[in-house]
């Protein structure tokens, strides 16, 4: 069976002790190997952590303490921590060149030049759909998102393509990380929008958003499969000015074009 993350962490530390490394700092170690639990799971308790990591149940304490205060750990309801913010930050460069996506840029060029369309790949992070590569229509767009940029999850063709492909343990984790309150009018908004989404996609293969995010785009979007993991990971829009189509002759034309595109982009 291959090593996760936390025992390569756990086997450094053990060696570096056996050798009386002076270089090496423990402390630090011990902080990525309680980051490292979370390889697999979305959210841990304090007992999970030290369960996962076999560290005392003080040091774990400590290390909360001080990556809630750096915001690389966040906690969420029912005393369950989960990666914050800032951790997810620093992966955004990494994000960014992944091998699927990086290898995408020269189709996503093409593809817009073509069919004058923006085109984007994007993928989740805290309950919204982060933007991983981007190639812009020479059409105007009301709205200008570049690499880094977040968008609504629920409101956008990019995020309820994205969930309505995932199975339905990955369609709860991500209604558990929708950024609003727990029991607010905006979650349960959020979760209708995703579940009608859904149901959408089932019947047709593609999510659509018609002015709902910007009311100047309209976007079309389908979901991508990571052959290496094994899953859905990310998703693919292609949006234009909705001034310049109808939406059934957009949809019409788009989607088998947007389909080949993402056969195209999961076989690189």
């Amino acid at each position: 069976m291959q090593n996760t993350l936390t025992d390569t962490i756990n086997d450094a530390l053990l060696l570096a002790k056996e050798q009386d490394d002076k270089a090496f700092i423990t402390s630090l170690g011990r902080g990525l190997l309680l980051l490292s639990a979370f390889e697999n799971e979305q959210t841990l308790t304090h007992q999970q952590l030290c369960e996962i990591t076999g560290l005392p149940k003080a040091t774990v304490s400590r290390l909360l303490h001080t990556l809630l205060t750096l915001k690389f750990i966040t906690r969420g309801t029912n005393d369950r921590f989960k990666l914050g913010k800032n951790l997810l930050k620093l992966s955004a460069g990494a994000w960014r060149n992944q091998d699927m996506v990086d290898d995408a840029l020269p189709l996503l060029k093409e593809f817009a030049l073509k069919h004058q369309v923006s085109v984007n790949i994007a993928t989740e992070s805290e309950g919204e759909m982060r933007y991983l590569a981007c190639y812009r229509s020479p059409a105007r767009l009301a709205v200008n998102l570049s690499v880094g940029s977040t968008v609504p999850l629920e409101q956008t063709a990019l995020g309820r393509a994205y969930y309505s492909a995932l199975n339905l343990n990955a369609q709860q984790q991500v209604v558990d990380n929708l950024p609003y309150a727990e029991g607010s009018s905006e979650k349960q908004t959020a979760i209708q929008k995703l579940k009608e989404a859904t149901q959408f996609y089932q019947s047709h293969r593609y999510c659509l958003s018609d002015g709902e995010f910007s009311p100047d785009i309209l976007a079309v979007a389908i979901p991508l499969y990571d052959q290496v993991q094994g899953e859905y990971t990310h998703s693919l829009n292609a949006s234009v000015p909705r001034a310049l189509w109808q939406p059934q002759e957009y949809i019409a034309y788009i989607v088998p074009q947007l389909q080949a595109l993402a056969k195209q982009i999961e076989e690189l």
